[in-house]
């Protein structure tokens, strides 16, 4: 019997009681180099005499030797299969004992769904995958962005939403977190959810730093022009933003900044021009549908200045206002913005006038209650959570050296001395 054959056989022998995994552990490990130097086909009769619910420790073990070489286009839908299978009956408790080789098997199964060009068919398996190797929904793994990434090119955007909406406290790798941000941008871009949107990018390119990174950058370019579709302005740069993220988004999103420019003048002649001049620009950034989007946005937001200065207004009147061609034109954007909240007001049909009102929402009724409610229970979970983790950071030695060095240090004699913010 070769030294395979021996490995199946304690496979098979020790998948039973946790004691035993843990010695069939042991033993996979100090077994390695051997599976390395197999030929990669000599595993596929000894997975085929494995069950992946049950022996799923020693599977993966096999499983990722096989993946280790290449696989040609008609081995693919059989890889594919036996990958989606052991996804779908692995055992928790197994396969978290060497998480690597998940994740490994995971992103070759990515990339063969990629190369193969059916991106949707990874998304249910990386979803189940993600659940599985997961601590908690607080965990963020380097799995999410490779999902988020089979979503976005599928366009299974609502795939990712139970996922996306998650609050992420734990991460294993800075990149990952730029991406999950990147991508998770993208994602409530497709599901026109604005606020998340602009939330997810900011978190990209305000990430402690100390280059600049180009994640950062694209995540910048659409900030800007989600920015302008929901809200008409692009907020200044908080403070804690890194000094190298500041200097260098300014260098490399000059465009943009030219859009938002020219955008605050609320002048569709101004705007289309810096779209003409920029526009190979925004084509290669693969932005341009969010350009015409920002275009078309101008409308919006100069009716809803409108309602800040008058009570009431002609259909005619806001036509020429905010440069649109007819009354018509006026009266359908008027009717969608009432349509989606964004203003609120009447319109009387046989004099074509519109009256501006006040928001009506009172704060009263059982729903918005609710919504109250929940929101103060999430900020009260949040703020707890927080504080656990400012607490852990606190006792950390790695971190209390570090303060202690760069602290000045003052004998009893400099009291006066000492400047009044430390106290």
């Amino acid at each position: 019997m070769d030294s395979m054959e021996t490995l199946l056989s304690q496979i098979q022998a020790f998948s039973g009681s946790p004691q035993d995994v843990s010695h069939l552990h042991s033993l996979l490990k100090q077994s390695e180099d051997s599976l390395q130097s197999q030929q990669p086909s000599r595993f596929v009769p000894l997975l085929e005499q494995l069950d992946p619910s049950k022996h799923s420790l020693g599977y993966l073990y096999f499983l990722e030797a096989y993946a280790s070489g290449p696989i040609s286009r008609e081995q693919a839908s059989g890889f594919l299969l036996t990958v989606v299978n052991f996804i779908n009956s692995c055992a928790v408790e197994q396969i978290r004992l060497a998480p690597d080789k998940f994740l490994s098997i995971c992103k070759k199964y990515k990339d063969q769904v990629m190369q193969l060009q059916v991106p949707m068919q990874g998304v249910a398996p990386l979803r189940t995958a993600i659940r599985k190797i997961q601590s908690s929904s607080e965990h963020l793994t380097s799995l999410h962005s490779d999902f988020f990434l089979l979503c976005i090119l599928s366009k299974c955007y609502k795939s990712a939403q139970s996922i996306l909406d998650e609050d992420i406290f734990e991460v294993d790798q800075p990149r990952d977190l730029f991406l999950y941000g990147y991508y998770g941008g993208i994602i409530n871009i497709g599901l026109k959810r604005f606020d998340k949107a602009i939330e997810c990018l900011h978190n990209v390119f305000t990430s402690p730093m100390t280059s600049l990174n180009a994640i950062a950058v694209e995540a910048y370019k659409k900030y800007i022009l989600v920015s302008l579709i929901q809200n008409g302005q692009v907020p200044s740069f908080p403070k804690y933003t890194s000094a190298s993220a500041q200097r260098g988004l300014k260098t490399y999103t000059q465009p943009y900044i030219d859009l938002a420019t020219s955008y605050a003048t609320g002048k569709f002649a101004e705007i289309e021009a810096c779209i003409q001049t920029n526009m190979d620009k925004y084509q290669s950034d693969s932005n341009l549908g969010l350009v015409k989007q920002v275009l078309s946005s101008l409308y919006k937001h100069n009716i809803q200045r409108l309602t800040q200065t008058y009570l009431t207004l002609s259909l005619q009147d806001i036509a020429n206002t905010v440069q649109l061609n007819t009354p018509k034109e006026a009266e359908m954007h008027v009717l969608r913005m009432i349509q989606d909240g964004e203003i609120f007001a009447t319109i009387n049909q046989k004099d074509g006038m519109v009256s501006f009102h006040e928001d009506p929402e009172q704060y009263k009724t059982c729903e918005m209650i609710e919504h109250i409610d929940s929101s103060i229970q999430r900020l009260m979970k949040l703020s707890k959570k927080l504080s656990a983790i400012d607490e852990q950071i606190s006792c950390d030695p790695t971190y209390a050296n570090k303060v202690g060095r760069e602290r000045p240090r003052y004998d009893y004699d400099d009291f006066d001395s000492v400047p009044h913010k430390f106290f």
